[in-house]
């Protein structure tokens, strides 16, 4: 394939609309799971209430259960009738005169209208003295107060948190429709690179790149497997690629995609791929590649440069994205804060640069920039909680500008 047949040097919102397209195109089948297996699972379908939350009216508190019309201005004496109890047998009626004791949850008497909280009653007898008059429906939760039969509950795209399953486990679902989970292969290249733990010989580094990737895939709820470290051969890159493409859906790369005499990522897939597009307008991570596996297999490849840091900006930017994608998830919460100090920048690409966020004490979110910003620094990456996102052009952003952040 030439090298003009695909974008090159394109914009980072050019590079984001393909990756998003082809996501679409290429979006994962839908499977139905247990419920308790769908945490953090991104909904393939919209889930509506089957039933009024709170199912019937019922007390918010301990108590008696009585007739508001009931109470006189000071002390009133009622008859005590019998008890309800949550999932208990139903209570008497009450009736004038008369009150029900009744626990939290547990369904509002018929004939009652108001409950009066256990502290403000004494018991006499087979009586209650009520020593303080609560307000008329004082502690009643009423059925369908926080969801009518009906409601959308969950839509699709959402990806379920906890508080969100135990929303539909109240409606009484046990299983539902969700996105595949994507499966996902973790390579990194280079002659250079050394396992942790064994001993280092002149000229080579550490494998950071895996161990973040694999972390970042882990948090999304995902199980990647780390494949062992490629040499820069060409013949070994192929071999191993065409394995993971045939196995996989989506296959990341770290390393050997620039244009240096051992960067073979770019020519392979260009040969046996279609490359969607080859380097981005971005800091860190203008290398990064993206393609179809054509003969090397069904899989997508997204290759991104070697640098640690570019590896974490490439994530957020474009890998992070493609998976969401794959399972139509909806798109993440933006998030903006102020730069808690001036930066001045000097190059024509979008910057992805490092910085922590903070509360100010009015309450605003600021987000303070690192000045340690070469793509190798990744003492930085980690010191950091968050990506700001510097728009492309030269210009200088004074302190307090409004900023689009990528928190991590």
């Amino acid at each position: 394939m030439a090298s003009d047949a695909f974008p090159t040097r394109i914009a980072y919102a050019e590079a984001l609309a393909i990756v998003s397209r082809v996501a679409r195109e290429r979006r994962l089948a839908v499977e139905h799971i247990a419920l308790a297996r769908a945490h953090g699972r991104v909904l393939a379908t919209d889930a509506s209430a089957r039933i009024a939350m709170p199912a019937f009216d019922n007390s918010a508190m301990d108590g008696f259960a009585l007739r508001h019309a009931d109470l006189l201005p000071g002390e009133t004496l009622l008859a005590l009738r019998g008890e309800q109890f949550a999932g208990g047998p139903a209570a008497p009626v009450v009736g004038a005169g008369e009150c029900v004791r009744i626990t939290t949850g547990a369904p509002l008497p018929a004939g009652s209208d108001t409950v009066v909280i256990k502290e403000h009653t004494r018991i006499e007898g087979g009586n209650v003295r009520v020593l303080q008059a609560p307000a008329a429906g004082s502690h009643v939760r009423h059925r369908g107060e926080d969801v009518r039969q009906g409601d959308l509950l969950a839509a699709a795209g959402e990806a379920l948190a906890s508080a969100r399953v135990a929303l539909l486990a109240g409606q009484g679902i046990s299983g539902i429709d969700v996105a595949r989970r994507p499966t996902v292969a973790v390579f990194s290249t280079g002659d250079e690179l050394v396992e942790p733990g064994l001993p280092l010989a002149h000229g080579q580094v550490y494998d950071s790149n895996r161990e973040l990737l694999m972390g970042l895939l882990r948090a999304e709820g995902l199980e990647p497997v780390a494949w062992p470290t490629l040499p820069d051969d060409p013949a070994t890159i192929e071999s191993a690629l065409r394995h993971a493409g045939e196995a996989f859906d989506l296959v990341l790369t770290c390393g050997g995609v620039s244009a240096g005499e051992k960067d073979h990522l770019p020519a392979l897939l260009q040969r046996r791929g279609r490359v969607h597009f080859w380097k981005v307008r971005m800091r860190p991570g203008m290398p990064v590649l993206f393609a179809d596996g054509g003969t090397l297999g069904p899989a997508l490849f997204l290759a991104l440069p070697g640098n640690p840091v570019s590896v974490l900006a490439t994530w957020f930017a474009l890998a992070r994205p493609l998976l969401d994608g794959l399972q139509g998830r909806a798109p993440r919460k933006a998030w903006r804060a102020r730069l808690a100090a001036p930066w001045r920048k000097r190059h024509e690409r979008l910057e992805f640069l490092r910085g922590r966020l903070a509360s100010a004490d009015d309450g605003t979110l600021e987000v303070e920039p690192d000045p340690a910003d070469g793509s190798h620094r990744m003492r930085s990456a980690a010191d950091a909680d968050a990506l700001i996102v510097l728009e492309e052009g030269e210009r200088d952003y004074p302190r307090g500008s409004v900023v689009d952040v990528l928190p991590y």
